[in-house]
């Protein structure tokens, strides 16, 4: 069944779809609830938006039946702040 699924199967449209929902996580409001209910709404749409941003930014390939996501959770590079006469 599996090798059947991995044919036509685009490993980069796959990441843009996560992308897409990421966006949509953003995009969707708040239901009108109170309390701790909305507390863990807010807190499932942070989680939701993290993994769909993380897996959205990813490196897919698909090699020998294989899908690889390699995703940089390294902290980006500091910019230097400009100094006097640059």
């Amino acid at each position: 069944m599996l090798a059947a699924m991995t044919q036509g199967f685009d490993a980069d449209e796959m990441v843009a779809r996560f992308r897409e929902r990421a966006a949509a996580v953003r995009r969707r409001g708040i239901p009108p609830v109170e309390g701790a209910e909305r507390q863990m709404i807010v807190r499932q749409m942070q989680l939701d938006f993290q993994d769909f941003a993380m897996l959205g930014d990813a490196d897919a390939s698909l090699e020998d039946g294989i899908l690889t996501l390699r995703i940089d959770l390294r902290p980006a590079p500091e910019e230097k702040a400009p100094t006097a006469g640059s």
